[in-house]
């Protein structure tokens, strides 16, 4: 089966840590990666790699991607800089391609009002809070959250935030996800055995 490609958006000051994990295993799982930055130009992450990017963001259409990621990055805070990433991840949601956000981008998220009425979560409720959002009835207390086609997650969970992606995605069966989880993120020495049986290696 083809799949349509995963977009992952980047834009400087990006947390590396944070979609590591979720590319990774998407490419394993046969998705091709692409990352999109604002304007097709190279950006700097948290961590100083460069990253020579796939497409500018004025290019990436819904019907062409599987899923938007968005990692955080100091940027979200500073300004309306990437609020054009939050207008897109309306778009695809709007166009039913699911969006998932984690840390700052939660916050990007949630001044664009697509957090009001989806549950989700974050860091802290607290630092969504200071958005000024309607939707902090719906913040819940848990590593990853997934409704109506949006994963969030906070910047300490980026295995559980992948986890939330392969399901939403399919990308693995139940099985191989929780074995996966299991090794990833309890490093479970049993776990290794079992995830390689489920995706047959």
């Amino acid at each position: 089966m083809t799949r349509k490609p995963v977009h992952l958006a980047l834009y400087d000051t990006h947390a590396d840590w944070e979609t590591g994990h979720t590319t990774a295993h998407l490419a394993l799982a046969g998705y091709e990666v692409r990352t999109v930055t604002p304007a097709g130009e190279p950006v700097t992450s948290m961590g100083g790699l460069r990253v020579l990017p796939d497409l500018a963001l004025g290019g990436l259409r819904p019907e062409d991607s599987s899923l938007l990621i968005l990692p955080g990055a100091t940027r979200w805070d500073e300004g309306d800089e990437l609020a054009p990433f939050a207008r897109t991840a309306r778009a695809f949601l709007d166009a039913g391609v699911p969006v998932a956000a984690i840390c700052g981008a939660t916050a990007g998220l949630a001044r664009e009002g697509l957090l009001d009425d989806r549950a989700h979560t974050s860091g802290a409720a607290p630092y969504l809070a200071m958005t000024g959002y309607a939707g902090a009835g719906r913040y819940v207390e848990a590593d990853a959250v997934t409704d109506g086609g949006l994963v969030t997650a906070g910047p300490t969970e980026p295995v559980a935030f992948a986890r939330e992606i392969f399901r939403l995605l399919g990308a693995y069966d139940e099985t191989a996800t929780d074995a996966w989880y299991r090794l990833f993120h309890d490093s479970d020495p049993a776990a290794y055995a079992a995830y390689e049986e489920a995706v047959g290696r």
